[in-house]
C-alpha cells in the first residue's frame, strides 16, 4: 500500500499518455482495475518476475521465454497477481501475434489489467515518460506537504481560531472541507460558500458516503490522539489526485489535532459550531434559509418542527447543554456576549412547547446550580426563517431582564409581555426618534459629569420604587432632607415637576431608553 507522499499514476493514466497510445493499446482482462497505482514500471521477460517485484509495479514484455508454454504462460501471469502489481503490457509480434488466450483468461480470473501494444515501440521510452512524472510528482508532492504543514503551523503558533486553519486547507484543496465529530454531526466548514451549501443540503447522504470507502473525490483521514478518535475531517469533491488529496487531508488532520491539544480555544469544537450557527442567527448577517443547511448538519431536527429560541442569564452553556441531554430535548447552546446564553429548542409541533419550556427553567434552578438564573423567550416558531426574529426578541427580553430592579418578581419564563414598558423601550432603544427623545428629555443631567454620577442614579432609584421618597433615601444611605435637596436639584436641571405624573412618565421613559442605549 502506497503512503501520501508516494508519487503514483494510475493504469489508466499511464494508457493515455501519448508514447503509449502510439502503441495502439488495447485493454484485453481486468477492464475494471484500471485505477490501481502504478508506483513504478519494470522490464521483465524472466517467467519467475514476480519474486522481483515489491507491489505497484507496471511489467512490461514481449514474452518471448513463454511463447512455447502455456504453464508458464498462466504462472507469469499469477505470480504478477501473487506479487500485487499494477498491470502487466504485452507487446504484441515478436512472440504473440495475438493477445494470447491462456494469459487473458488468467489475468481476468486474478483482475489484473492486462493490456496488449498492436504496435511495437521501445520500452525504455515508456520507462522513460513513467519514471520521469514520477519523480515530478515526487517533488510535487513534497512541496506541497511543506507548504502546507508551513501555513498551519505558523497559524496554530499565532494562536489562530480553528476556523482560519480550515480557510487554509481549503484554500490548498480547492473544494469544501468539512470538520464532524463521530456521529458525522457538522462542526465546522469551509470553501466556497455555494459549493459547501450544496454539500450541507445532501450532508445525510455524504456522511455515509464519507465514513465508508473513498471515491469521486470524497477524501476523508480521522481526528484523534491517545488511542481515541473524535472527529474526521473529509475534502468533498476534491478534484485532484488521490494520493494528493490523502495527503492533504492527512496534514489537515495532523495540524487539527495539534490544535485541539494545544487548547487554541476555550470553548470545545461543538460550542464553537453551534455558537457560530446561532450567533449567524441572531445577527441576521446571513439570511436563515442558508442557514437551514448548517442546522440540519449539524444534527438539529429542523423537518416539521417547532423551535423555541431561549436566552438564559447567569447561566453555564455546560449546564444548559446537561439540562437538554437530562430532558431529552433537542437543541443547540451557544454562549453570547454580557453573560447571556442562546438555546434553540427543536420539538415536535404536537409537543407542548410552553410546558416544556417550563420544566426547562425549573430543571434548570436544580441541576446547574443557578437558583436565580431567569429564562427569556419568544414565541415557538413553525416556520425557519421566523427564528432569527424569536431569538432576537428573546435577547431583548433577557437584556430587559438584566436591567429590571424587581427582576426577582417575574416568572421562572419571562416574555415579551412580562417586562411591559421597559420590553418595549428595549425593543426601540435603536430608533433615532427614540434617541433624540431620550437626550432631550435628560439633557440637563448628561451635561455633566457631577450630575450623571450623582443625581442620575438618584433619579432611576426614585423612579424605579414609585417615586417612593422613603425608599430611594434609604437604598441611597442619605437623609430625607438630603434626599429633598437632589430631587430638587434634578427638577431644576431638567425642568420638571416630579410630582406631576405625566412629566415624571416622560422621564422615566427617558431614562429606560437611555439606560437601554448604554446597555
Amino acid at each position: 500500500m502506497t503512503s501520501a507522499l508516494e508519487p503514483t499514476l494510475s493504469v489508466r493514466q499511464v494508457l493515455t499518455l501519448d508514447r503509449v497510445l502510439a502503441g495502439e493499446p488495447e485493454v484485453v482482462a481486468g477492464a475494471g482495475h484500471l485505477d490501481r497505482p502504478v508506483r513504478w514500471v519494470h522490464v521483465a521477460e524472466a517467467p519467475d518476475v514476480g519474486v522481483m517485484l515489491s507491489g505497484g509495479e507496471m511489467v512490461l514484455t514481449t514474452g518471448v521465454l513463454l511463447a512455447e508454454d502455456v504453464e508458464k504462460q498462466a504462472e507469469y501471469i499469477r505470480s504478477l497477481h501473487r506479487a500485487e502489481a499494477a498491470a502487466v503490457v504485452l507487446g504484441l509480434g515478436r512472440a504473440f501475434p495475438t493477445p494470447p488466450e491462456v494469459m487473458r483468461r488468467a489475468a481476468e480470473r486474478c483482475g489484473l489489467p492486462l493490456v496488449v501494444l498492436h504496435r511495437p515501440f521501445p520500452f525504455a521510452e515508456l520507462t522513460e515518460e513513467v519514471q520521469s512524472r514520477l519523480v515530478r510528482r515526487k517533488f510535487a508532492a513534497v512541496s506541497l506537504s511543506e507548504a502546507v504543514r508551513t501555513a498551519l503551523t505558523g497559524l496554530i503558533t499565532a494562536g489562530a481560531p480553528l476556523q482560519r486553519l480550515l480557510d487554509e486547507i481549503a484554500v490548498h484543496a480547492g473544494c469544501p472541507v468539512i470538520l464532524t465529530n463521530l456521529a458525522h454531526r457538522v462542526l465546522a466548514t469551509a470553501g466556497e460558500r455555494p459549493a459547501v451549501d450544496d454539500v450541507l443540503r445532501d450532508w445525510e447522504r455524504i456522511a455515509r458516503q464519507a465514513g465508508g470507502s473513498e471515491g469521486d473525490g470524497w477524501v476523508r483521514a480521522e481526528l484523534g490522539g491517545r488511542g481515541e478518535r473524535w472527529g474526521r475531517i473529509v475534502l468533498c469533491g476534491y478534484r485532484g489526485d488521490s494520493p494528493i488529496g490523502r495527503l492533504l487531508a492527512e496534514r489537515a488532520a495532523e495540524a487539527l489535532v495539534l490544535h485541539r491539544m494545544l487548547g487554541g480555544s476555550a470553548h470545545s469544537w461543538e460550542e464553537q459550531s453551534a455558537q457560530s450557527l446561532l450567533t449567524d442567527l441572531v445577527s441576521g448577517v446571513v439570511p436563515a434559509r442558508q442557514l437551514l443547511p448548517r442546522a440540519r448538519a449539524a444534527g438539529l431536527p429542523v423537518n416539521r418542527r417547532s423551535f423555541v429560541p431561549l436566552v438564559v442569564r447567569d447561566g453555564e452553556p455546560a449546564g444548559l447543554d446537561r439540562v437538554l441531554r437530562l430532558l431529552g430535548l433537542p437543541g443547540l447552546v451557544a454562549e453570547l456576549a454580557d453573560g447571556a446564553t442562546a438555546v434553540l429548542l427543536s420539538l415536535a409541533r404536537d409537543q407542548d412547547a410552553e410546558a416544556l419550556t417550563g420544566h426547562f427553567a425549573a430543571r434548570l434552578r436544580t441541576e446547574s446550580g443557578t437558583p436565580g438564573a431567569v429564562v427569556a423567550t419568544a414565541d415557538a416558531r413553525t416556520a425557519w426563517e421566523d427564528v432569527p426574529a424569536g431569538l432576537r426578541e428573546a435577547r431583548h427580553v433577557a437584556d430587559a431582564v438584566a436591567a429590571h430592579s424587581a427582576a426577582r418578581d417575574l416568572p421562572a419564563v419571562v416574555r415579551l409581555r412580562d417586562i411591559h414598558l421597559r420590553g418595549l423601550i428595549r425593543l426601540l432603544r435603536d430608533d433615532p426618534h427614540v434617541q433624540s427623545f431620550a437626550e432631550r428629555e435628560l439633557d440637563g443631567l448628561l451635561c455633566g459629569r457631577d450630575a450623571e454620577q450623582e443625581l442620575l442614579p438618584v433619579l432611576r432609584t426614585y423612579l424605579a420604587t414609585g417615586r417612593n421618597k422613603s425608599r430611594t433615601a434609604q437604598l441611597h444611605h442619605v437623609s430625607r432632607p438630603a434626599l429633598y435637596r437632589r430631587l430638587e436639584a434634578i427638577e431644576a436641571r431638567l425642568g420638571v415637576d416630579l410630582d406631576d405624573f405625566e412629566q415624571a412618565a416622560s422621564v422615566h421613559i427617558a431614562l429606560l431608553a437611555h439606560d437601554a442605549q448604554q446597555g
